[in-house]
């Protein structure tokens, strides 16, 4: 509950009423006056993204300058070409530094173990831990996700005094964790560093739809299962047609399909509508079809039903879609 008061905090300090946001996240506002009160990672998702594009600042109000929207996502595509894990780490250290000198991240390796500092430029204030804690799961999540390998940590070092809900730390970084330590830091062996970058511009544009994952959700090695039934879908939507088909197509069992998309928050519909609108949406821009076609060409039976569905995703009719983006070309 303390990095959700943290968003709050950064809200209320732009002026901005939390109140929809926790609605939208289902966060019940009592709760921030329950300090041993727990919310689920796909809460911690939902308010987080929320609350990054409300304030666009994907900082959350950490530092002075903000990092606007894709800030993070700028550094990722950046280290996509790096030939190894050391590589790409020094890359988004250095990088980070241009997005804001209010931190500092540095990597080093000594006696075959990799460290990870964030060095405090400027005082970070009430939201000191949420920001350390942010940066350095992202850092990690991110290099997990390039090598698509579960980079289990040795120790972690926090330069703060341990809070109320020191025990929860053990959910937020495997390994002991030291507090008032002399520095904010990762360890891990440094034989990680050596592992090549195994992602491309197009798994970086599917991961990029659910980015916060690596920060909110331990990485498990080529864990995002909701990557893989997305990539899927879009590339063989004939095996799509059922849970059945699906799953066989994924090695998997229907049950284990469906248990494993739960506990990375989504659900097979959520995911087989949010292929049907990309592609929906791209083929209704990006050409003249008819809306016939375009319903019959992402599965719809009928143009109604299409219809239907594709205002209740984007809140406009087909039709009204294609007019707003013709309108935008004209002027």
């Amino acid at each position: 509950m303390a990095f959700i008061k943290a968003i709050v905090l950064a809200l209320t300090q732009r002026g901005i009423d939390p109140a929809p946001l926790l609605s939208e996240a289902q966060i019940a506002p009592k709760l921030l006056s329950q300090p041993q009160a727990r919310i689920t990672a796909l809460q911690m998702e939902w308010l987080s993204a929320t609350a990054m594009k409300t304030l666009d600042d994907e900082a959350l109000g950490w530092f002075r300058r903000r990092l606007p929207w894709g800030s993070y996502g700028m550094l990722v595509r950046a280290s996509l070409s790096a030939p190894s894990l050391g590589v790409a780490l020094q890359r988004w250290c250095r990088h980070h530094g241009l997005l804001t000198d209010d931190i500092h991240l540095q990597l080093t390796t000594a006696g075959g173990v990799a460290r990870l500092e964030l060095h405090e430029r400027h005082d970070l204030g009430a939201l000191q831990e949420f920001c350390i804690v942010s940066v350095l799961r992202n850092a990690l999540g991110v290099a997990c996700w390039l090598t698509d390998s579960r980079i289990p940590l040795r120790h972690t070092t926090l330069g703060f005094a341990p809070p109320p809900h020191a025990d929860s730390y053990r959910v937020l970084f495997d390994g002991p964790t030291q507090f008032d330590a002399p520095s904010h830091s990762l360890q891990f062996d440094a034989g990680y560093l050596s592992l090549p970058v195994r992602r491309d511009e197009a798994a970086l544009q599917r991961m990029l739809q659910r980015a916060l994952l690596l920060t909110v959700r331990p990485y498990r090695r080529d864990r995002l299962l909701v990557e893989k039934v997305r990539q899927t879908l879009a590339e063989h939507p004939e095996q799509g047609r059922n849970a059945e088909d699906l799953a066989g197509f994924l090695n998997l069992s229907v049950r284990t399909l469906h248990r494993q998309l739960k506990e990375e928050g989504a659900s097979l519909q959520q995911l087989k509508d949010s292929v049907r609108q990309a592609q929906a949406k791209a083929l209704l821009l990006r050409s003249t079809r008819p809306i016939k076609q375009v319903a019959g060409q992402v599965g719809f039976q009928s143009e109604k039903s299409f219809s239907r569905a594709f205002k209740s995703w984007t809140g406009q009719t087909p039709e009204e879609c294609r007019r707003a983006r013709q309108d935008t070309l004209r002027s």
